[in-house]
């Protein structure tokens, strides 16, 4: 069953940015543009991410709320606000406080780690195909001859990026940019070396893959 987030954010360009990157990743979102209605959702989230500058109720006021009733639910704070003070305030009831702006990841990252460090998320394992890839541990296994795959740094990030993707078609823009956090430039061979090299390693037959798809004309895609 995928965790639900109550998501509260008024501002609709943010909202619908991060409504739908969560979404992508399989969490089951409710983006609420105020606190209005909070209540009737905090008995069944797994985590809540607040906004703190919201019509009516400020996210500090409904977060220390939702925290006395539901002290075990992580809360994630959402803030432009960079002021030490605005942090502190946060973190005297929130889990993790969050500046504006950020990236997708990085907000994927801290609320999968706040679930797990809620006991609401195991540590899994994946197969796929004939790897056993160990997300926690940040190891993969061939599980034909249970030998550690030995990734280079790049090669790995490459491929988690896929794993945080499943079944998505991925364009070398969004791969490089995602990976080394810097606009693609047209022509560069970087990216598809190091998918060259990460398929020898991981795949039976590297010139016919089958864990790192070619989508021709578009990009790649590992299917889950």
């Amino acid at each position: 069953m995928n965790k639900q987030i109550l998501y509260i954010e008024d501002d609709a360009e943010i909202g619908k940015w991060v409504d739908g990157h969560l979404t992508e990743r399989g969490y089951d979102v409710i983006w609420l543009t105020s606190g209005d209605k909070a209540a009737d959702y905090w008995e069944r989230s797994d985590l809540v991410i607040l906004d703190v500058m919201l019509p009516g109720l400020d996210g500090f006021s409904i977060g220390q709320r939702m925290k006395k009733t539901y002290p075990d639910t992580p809360i994630l704070m959402l803030s432009a606000r960079t002021a030490i003070d605005d942090k502190l305030q946060g973190l005297q009831f929130a889990d993790d406080y969050v500046t504006k702006p950020f990236h997708p990841d990085e907000l994927a990252a801290r609320v999968e780690v706040l679930l797990r460090r809620a006991g609401k998320l195991s540590a899994p394992m994946i197969q796929l195909h004939h790897l056993k890839v160990y997300m926690e541990e940040n190891r993969i296994v061939d599980s034909r001859t249970d030998e550690e795959i030995m990734l280079t740094g790049k090669q790995f990030q490459i491929f988690m990026y896929f794993l945080r993707h499943p079944n998505q078609i991925l364009t070398k823009e969004q791969l490089y940019e995602g990976v080394w956090g810097e606009p693609f430039i047209d022509g560069d061979k970087s990216l598809m070396v190091h998918i060259r090299y990460l398929r020898e390693k991981i795949e039976r037959d590297p010139g016919q893959p089958e864990i790192v798809e070619t989508i021709r004309g578009i990009g790649y895609r590992v299917k889950l």
